[in-house]
């Protein structure tokens, strides 16, 4: 499997607008994805968590992958989530999904069963020997109940070729730094926290897959560009800047906080699929009066 890691600079984990009736509304997308590559995106992430991809049909899935490589239609890479708690129906649907347009697969770490360094090993392994593209995988013990640890990393890092980087959102520089510190040369450190981008890449990360980059595409790309390029005077005010809103967009989960910013951007509708719901109206006019701040 070859090596090369296209996945650099600012991933945007990609939203799903729906309309009031919940259903795919695609041609808010269609805008959305093409607002996020004119202000200077690197890639695309489809039908991660931010997508709400959890609480769509299988049918749904398909017609969304398709729609966003369509829709990108080869201007950047595309990376597609799929992952899940059971190794062979991961590997079965690796092996039912047209990877048409896709570059790589974000596969994250199994959630609920709970299993051990060595279970999240082997279950890595056999999805890297199933992909026909490189896998990214991922890992955030915030919602899966299990932290993927820097040995397990790196032996998975140094034993997988196809396993070409890691989307590290466990919030622990430690174990980021004991990953960088010892990684393979080409094995990637993705950022998976907005707010802890700037400084991973002072430490030696890739980049960021960004939540925030669905609303904010130009600056957070530009941050992450600067900081890449070492240029601190030009990244570190606009980490600042960003980080007010980078942490809003949180406090009641994700995406609905990003998507109620994108609608007090006027990008898309502030829609989400139960069981998530729309923010507070304190949150929503915390948004707004942040996104005012950001624009004074």
């Amino acid at each position: 499997m070859a090596n090369k890691n296209p996945f650099t600079g600012t991933g945007v984990a990609l939203v799903t607008p729906f309309r009031k009736q919940e259903t795919i509304d695609f041609s808010k997308l269609e805008s959305l994805i093409n607002h996020i590559l004119a202000e200077g995106a690197d890639y695309i992430v489809a039908l991660g968590t931010t997508s709400e991809a959890a609480t769509m049909t299988e049918t749904e899935r398909h017609a969304l992958q398709d729609f966003i490589v369509e829709s990108v239609g080869g201007r950047c890479p595309v990376m597609l989530g799929l992952g899940g708690n059971n190794t062979l129906a991961v590997t079965d649907a690796i092996a039912n999904t047209n990877f048409d347009g896709i570059s790589g697969i974000l596969s994250v770490a199994p959630y609920y069963n709970k299993p051990n360094q060595r279970g999240l090993a082997q279950h890595f392994k056999q999805i890297a020997d199933a992909s026909p593209v490189p896998v990214i995988i991922y890992n955030v013990p915030g919602r899966t109940g299990v932290n993927i640890m820097a040995e397990t990393t790196l032996q998975l890092a140094t034993e997988c070729p196809n396993i070409i980087g890691i989307k590290e959102a466990s919030g622990n520089i430690g174990q980021v730094m004991q990953i960088l510190r010892s990684k393979p040369a080409n094995f990637a450190v993705i950022s998976g926290d907005d707010a802890l981008t700037y400084p991973m890449i002072t430490l030696g990360a890739s980049g960021v897959i960004s939540v925030m980059a669905n609303a904010l595409p130009k600056e957070m790309s530009s941050m992450v560009r600067y900081a890449m390029k070492g240029d601190i005077k030009k990244a570190l005010p606009l980490h600042y800047r960003m980080l007010p809103l980078m942490n809003a967009i949180f406090e009641e989960g994700n995406p609905s906080g990003i998507k109620a910013l994108l609608e007090i951007e006027g990008l898309i509708g502030n829609t989400l699929r139960m069981p998530l719901v729309k923010v507070s109206k304190g949150l929503y006019n915390k948004l707004s009066s942040l996104y005012d701040e950001f624009n004074a």
